[in-house]
């Protein structure tokens, strides 16, 4: 006989943090999965039929333009869900999302947990707080993308992964983070090497390490205290 996991036993903030009358009405509908490095989660205009709630892992939400070219828009982790398109009544949105960094968690079926969001105001008001917190994190990523030097902006993507992941060192390739940031490879490997040179991070091939994380919020631009009190201020850190 399965024994239903305690409230208190998840990492995910967003489950951790529901009401107890909430988290018993979705509880029994969640189930374990592990996620590989790109993995999609959802495709861009699929019906999204599957929630997440990461335990570990990041989970990036990309723009492919017609190009072919790539950039994150928003990244989640344990800090919220991914399948806001189904809550929202959207069905499905025109964005990837898959697992930059490998982990675990659980899913739910899109449809149970639509139908306990409209009979539950407390659940709804929860999950929408995850979703506030999204909105928040991509409009600011937009002006960072536009306005900020790279290596503050990979600064600033190393810090949010650093909240968001308990393991030492992210396992980042440079052709990642070119993806993720918006450039190119050779581009990330300078901008690395001037995190390093100061002494704030450690950089060999496929993996980083934060050493300084103080000396890495003052290399960071502004963009990152900002999402980062927005998601504090939600309970969601």
């Amino acid at each position: 006989m399965q024994t239903t996991p305690s409230q208190k036993t998840f990492k995910n903030k967003l489950l951790a943090s529901l009401p107890a009358n909430a988290f018993k009405q979705i509880v029994a509908h969640l189930a374990p999965v592990t996620l590989s490095t790109d993995q999609t989660l959802h495709h861009p205009g699929r019906a999204v039929d599957t929630v997440y709630f990461l335990e570990e892992g990041i989970c990036s939400m990309v723009v492919t333009l017609e190009s072919g070219a790539t950039v994150e828009v928003g990244r989640i982790g344990r800090d919220g869900f991914v399948g806001m398109a189904a809550i929202l009544g959207a069905g499905h949105s025109p964005y990837r999302f898959f697992m930059a960094i490998p982990g675990h968690g659980f899913t739910i079926k899109a449809n149970t947990l639509l139908l306990h969001t409209e009979a539950s105001s407390e659940l709804r008001n929860c999950l929408l707080r995850s979703v506030q917190s999204l909105v928040v994190q991509t409009a600011q990523t937009a002006a960072c993308n536009r306005m900020h030097e790279l290596p503050e902006r990979l600064a600033r993507w190393l810090l949010m992964c650093d909240d968001r992941i308990q393991i030492d060192q992210a396992p980042v390739t440079q052709e990642l983070l070119a993806m993720m940031l918006g450039t190119r490879p050779s581009s990330i490997s300078v901008a690395a090497s001037a995190l390093q040179k100061g002494g704030l991070i450690s950089y060999s091939r496929g993996s980083m390490k934060i050493q300084n994380r103080v000396g890495l919020v003052e290399a960071a631009c502004e963009c990152y205290q900002v999402v980062n009190n927005e998601y504090l201020r939600l309970g969601l850190l």
